[in-house]
């Protein structure tokens, strides 16, 4: 059922919509709008990506799973597929993706999702150390 959402239904709209802005402000302008969402997205997204990629960086230099990051990143994704492709209901879609609350919101609430469906993917706590092997004198020292 979602997917006959996502590639009948929502395409029909696009459709739609597209043809009502044109009757309304012209085939130029509503091309141009199209182009110019597109651009502006593009500009959100990789300032934006840039800005998850460092987070995801600094969350592994202190030893932690990055899984909150990397969702988000994965939205981001999502959002500039949906800005890239014409239309106003995937930009209006695409641009709410941008807005860093909604999107640690939808990620934060995807990886709840995540968890409560495999426990098993908590993450685990970390102890570094050394350790020395005392049962077993035959084996000559390390250099």
């Amino acid at each position: 059922m979602h997917l006959l959402i996502l590639f009948l239904v929502v395409p029909l709209a696009e459709t739609w919509l597209l043809i009502k802005l044109g009757g309304q402000i012209g085939a130029l302008p509503t091309i141009a709008l199209c182009v110019l969402t597109a651009v502006i997205g593009s500009w959100f997204i990789k300032r934006q990506g840039l800005r998850t990629i460092a987070e995801i960086q600094l969350a592994q230099s202190k030893g932690l799973l990055p899984a909150q990051q990397m969702l988000e990143g994965m939205l981001l994704l999502l959002a500039g597929v949906l800005l890239l492709t014409p239309g106003l209901f995937t930009d209006a879609v695409g641009f709410s993706l941008l807005l860093p609350g909604l999107r640690a919101s939808l990620a934060q609430r995807g990886l709840n999702g995540l968890q409560a469906a495999r426990p098993d993917l908590r993450q685990p706590n970390v102890y570094e150390g050394d350790f020395r092997r005392e049962d077993d004198d035959s084996l000559p020292p390390r250099r």
